[in-house]
């Protein structure tokens, strides 16, 4: 694709107008860039002939940007911050490259990350990178070779293995129960329950494969992340349903008591993906074929 030239501006100017608008000034502006204030100017100068229109409102004692500027500099800081992580990331890979991963905090934390050493000791010139990210993105505008992804294997345009079925357990702490009795599925809708933010549907369909018709709206509070789950859980604030790998230890120490028999087996499942594009890149292929012989749903985490 070929993009004119006025789409295109330099990277000195853009620095220039970033560290302006970042740094309120100038000259504070032309001391980061360790450039005078005047070469600041004729940098932001250049920019406005380039772009056809005007940045800078200048006055004989001070220059400040425009309104419509200063929005362009935040939407510019961004890009270049990503020019700076790809940089740092290319020069510090090793000779097989490295693998930028983006991963779900809980799963990453207590399913992938116990058995990561293995893979560190098998392949030392491979550096695996990771963020996270709660939810499906676009792998052409984000910055990751693969991710770990929950639901179905229908991400558009990649390519998946399924790493591990997710079984539910309705958990809460033994104070909660004081005074109550839970005898039966329906019981535990006395309680107050908890919910989590990307799995909407997770108490009714639970309650459904349990026979009981819960209806489609169930009341309680939400929370963005299994830790924090996990904690209002166990201060007593309501009944989660979270994956039994997640609550193991806590069922085990009695910090948690659940309140049903049997974990129950969900829809969703979590999955390796990677842009198709990217199938026969080194590193990936090496985790790829790596994390396979671990990707069985009966698996144990490592103690």
């Amino acid at each position: 694709m070929t993009v004119p030239r006025k789409f295109l501006p330099s990277i000195s100017s853009l620095r220039a107008l970033e560290a302006v608008d970042r740094l309120g000034s100038a000259s504070a502006a032309a001391d980061e860039l360790a450039l005078t204030q005047g070469a600041v100017s004729r940098q932001l100068q250049t920019l406005e002939r380039q772009l056809g229109m005007e940045l800078v409102q200048r006055d004989q004692k001070r220059l400040a940007l425009t309104t419509e500027a200063q929005d362009y500099a935040a939407e510019i800081r961004q890009a270049l911050n990503q020019i700076v992580q790809s940089t740092l990331r290319l020069q510090a890979a090793p000779l097989a490259g490295s693998l930028n991963l983006a991963i779900l905090p809980a799963f990453g934390m207590r399913w992938l990350m116990p058995r990561l050493p293995e893979f560190a000791r098998l392949h030392p010139d491979v550096t695996i990178n990771m963020a996270t990210r709660l939810e499906p993105f676009n792998f052409a505008t984000e910055p990751f070779d693969a991710a770990i992804h929950f639901g179905d294997a229908s991400w558009p345009g990649t390519q998946s293995l399924l790493l591990k079925h997710e079984q539910l357990l309705p958990v809460c702490a033994p104070l909660l129960l004081e005074g109550r009795s839970i005898d039966e599925v329906k019981d535990i809708l006395k309680l107050p329950l908890l919910h989590i933010q990307t799995r909407t549907s997770a108490w009714t369909d639970w309650f459904e494969q349990n026979g009981i018709e819960a209806g489609a709206s169930l009341g309680g509070t939400i929370y963005d992340q299994f830790a924090t789950i996990t904690q209002a859980a166990l201060h007593g604030l309501g009944v989660a349903l979270m994956p039994d790998y997640l609550v193991e230890q806590d069922l085990a120490t009695g910090r948690l008591v659940a309140l049903h028999p049997e974990p129950v087996e969900t829809e969703g499942a979590y999955y390796l993906v990677w842009p198709e594009r990217k199938s026969n890149a080194p590193a990936l292929m090496k985790f790829r074929t790596w994390l396979a012989g671990k990707a069985q749903p009966e698996d144990p985490l490592p103690r």
